[in-house]
């Protein structure tokens, strides 16, 4: 549908300037102003904040306990509220129920009933999880990420496509299954978005059980990949700083 656009200030003077140029270069005026507003629309969504940003969390009640703050603070932002991650757990339904888009696709790649072909049946049951390395040759884990990485660009293109131009409030709890079974494989990913990034505010959860057996080299690229760190624990949020330092700073006061 076209619309009118009032432009204040639009004198005579600069019509007729507009007009000219406009006949010199066989357009209309109408589709110069159009063109200069369609340049300054994607200037402005260019310099949109493109936040990425890491949470670590203690236990399931903290989780649940900053979902229900943040929600409220989403919907003072008007931003695009969405999230991603297993069905049915406990964070999925509490953010279904206060109407943020579920932008997980169905079957859900580390679902427990899922066949290999949509994604790695690494859950043995619903506790006992074993690392993808001892259940796959290499071959398969190689085909694994290719999968995965296909599977975390449909859940993007979705939000994309749901979001309304609206910058996101998103949060992910799809990386923590994924992590679970290779961090190396979550740093992948964490890598491949930290590249492309939605417009607005996208958190990538970890549970703290999941990164304690974790190498110090891997958990350092994790941090590095986000703007900020928070760390939850209770209703307590605290921010982490993490800055590479000498030696001789150990023997300083």
């Amino acid at each position: 549908m076209v619309h009118d656009l009032i432009i204040r200030g639009f004198d005579d003077k600069i019509h007729a300037q507009l007009g000219k140029l406009a006949n010199q270069k066989g357009v209309s005026i109408n589709s110069i102003v159009k063109d200069a507003v369609d340049k300054w629309l994607k200037q402005q969504r260019s310099q949109l904040p493109r936040k990425h940003h890491l949470v670590i969390y203690s236990d399931d009640d903290s989780i649940i306990g900053l979902l229900k703050s943040m929600d409220r603070l989403a919907k003072e932002g008007d931003l695009f509220r969405c999230f991603c991650g297993p069905p049915g757990s406990e964070s999925s339904e509490l953010l279904s129920k206060f109407n943020w888009y579920d932008a997980t696709i169905e079957p859900y790649y580390y679902s427990s009933t899922s066949l290999t072909t949509a994604g790695p049946a690494i859950y043995q049951d619903k506790v006992h999880r074993l690392p993808l390395q001892r259940q796959q040759p290499q071959l398969q884990i190689q085909q694994n990420q290719k999968n995965i990485m296909k599977y975390f660009r449909m859940i993007i293109e979705n939000i994309a496509k749901n979001s309304n131009n609206k910058q996101v409030c998103c949060l992910d709890f799809l990386i923590n299954d994924v992590a679970k079974a290779s961090l190396k494989q979550a740093l992948t990913i964490e890598e491949a978005y930290d590249k492309i990034r939605l417009a607005g505010l996208t958190y990538c959860t970890y549970k703290t059980a999941t990164l304690l057996n974790s190498e110090i080299k891997n958990m350092l690229e994790l941090f590095e990949l986000h703007d900020q760190i928070f760390l939850v624990n209770g209703d307590e949020v605290r921010t982490l700083h993490v800055t590479k330092e000498n030696v001789h700073k150990l023997f300083l006061n």
